[in-house]
């Protein structure tokens, strides 16, 4: 009997699976079933980031766990679920790394840049990214994760969500 792949339907911090294979899908720009360092960097400039050549090549070699210059939904689920170090608490320079990747992605969604993520903004990347989701759906999005109930979410609250595997 063959042995079931590690990308299963576990969910992971993205959710399901299912939602994994839809942002992949989206950085899979050609549709090859991996994300090229270009594809990578276009991606990264839709959703506004003035990312440099040599950081998109630092975030490539990080996820690019098989070293083969692309990222397969394998690499992209677990890199997205979070690392057992970081869960585990890893070292202090891993888990700094970390806090800063995942204040870089708060960032992109952070328009305003007033410290909260609210469902207009979310509504306006996933927009710019070719969602089709209304703003409903992003108000939804927002609650389900917004622990103090201010109706957007901070940083803690995205860290938090960000790194649940």
């Amino acid at each position: 009997m063959a042995k079931k792949s590690s990308v299963s339907s576990e969910p992971s911090s993205l959710g399901t699976m299912d939602d994994v294979r839809k942002v992949f899908n989206k950085f899979d720009s050609n549709g090859d079933g991996r994300i090229s360092c270009d594809e990578l960097r276009g991606m990264l400039l839709a959703l506004g980031s003035k990312t440099s050549t040599e950081e998109v090549k630092r975030i490539m070699a990080e996820i690019d766990k098989d070293g083969d210059g692309y990222i397969d939904l394998k690499e992209f689920a677990e890199f997205h679920s979070g690392s057992e170090a970081d869960q585990c608490g890893g070292d202090g320079a891993a888990a700094a790394a970390g806090n800063k990747e995942l204040k870089d992605a708060f960032d992109l969604y952070d328009l305003d840049k007033n410290g909260l993520i609210s469902a207009s903004e979310l509504h306006a990347v996933m927009k710019r990214l070719g969602e089709k989701c209304s703003l409903s759906d992003c108000s939804r999005m927002i609650r389900s994760v917004d622990a103090d109930g201010d109706g957007s979410v901070n940083f803690e609250e995205f860290k938090k969500m960000m790194t649940r595997g």
